[in-house]
């Protein structure tokens, strides 16, 4: 019986598939780790987004600057809406288009059924290879953060301040230090509410403490917490 002939341009295809595919598998991450690129993001959001800028309004932003693509464009599913605790409450898109941070658009037809589309606004977040995946792995990486440990899914104050404390714990250890203030700047609070919060958060975090001396905070999380 005569040997079936596979044609040149087949094995080519099927090669260069396999090539692509190996590539696809073995890419690195290109830039800083998905803690790191939250942490920037909420120092960046924290120097531009107004002072009264609210807890959930800055939850939200720190997923459209994470997830918009080259063209400036978001879309937040369903489901990062629901992660978000957003509901029907549409107060923190009317704060970010009113800092003109973004704008929404009208969704396209069969676009995903409940989610929003914007346009992001703020030129300096073009700086920072938006379309990237690693970027919307780190916008993940925050919504897991923000509810590690019980935080309270209700309380954005709360998962915003856990998000911040984790984005700047050494996880070898478990446990973190950084001045009082650029927490509280963070999340947009007075010292005297970002103690209040802390107190809230005492579930989530084993010892937390503010040095006198210093304004330093430090804070311990709980054995495997994370």
């Amino acid at each position: 019986m005569q040997a079936a002939v596979v044609p040149e341009t087949f094995l080519r295809t099927t090669v260069a598939a396999a090539d692509g595919a190996s590539r696809r598998r073995k890419r690195q991450p290109k830039g800083p780790g998905d803690q790191v690129r939250v942490r920037e993001m909420l120092s960046y959001l924290a120097a531009t987004l107004p002072g009264h800028t609210g807890a959930a309004t800055r939850l939200l932003a720190v997923q459209c600057a994470l997830r918009m693509n080259a063209d400036g464009q978001v879309r937040l599913p369903i489901g990062v809406l629901h992660s978000l605790r957003l509901g029907r409450d549409l107060l923190p898109w009317t704060e970010l288009e009113q800092a003109r941070c973004l704008r929404r658009t009208p969704a396209c037809p069969g676009s995903e059924s409940g989610g929003t589309i914007a346009q992001i606004l703020d030129g300096g977040l073009f700086a920072q290879h938006p379309a990237r995946p690693d970027r919307r792995k780190a916008a993940d990486w925050a919504l897991r953060m923000a509810t590690v440990g019980g935080v309270s899914a209700g309380d954005p104050a709360l998962r915003l301040t856990a998000l911040c404390l984790a984005a700047h714990t050494d996880f070898s250890v478990g446990h973190g230090c950084v001045e009082a203030d650029r927490i509280a700047h963070e999340c947009g609070f007075v010292p005297e509410a970002l103690t209040l919060v802390l107190g809230r958060l005492a579930t989530s975090l084993a010892s937390w403490s503010v040095a006198l001396d210093s304004g330093d905070l430090r804070w311990e999380l709980p054995p495997g917490l994370v």
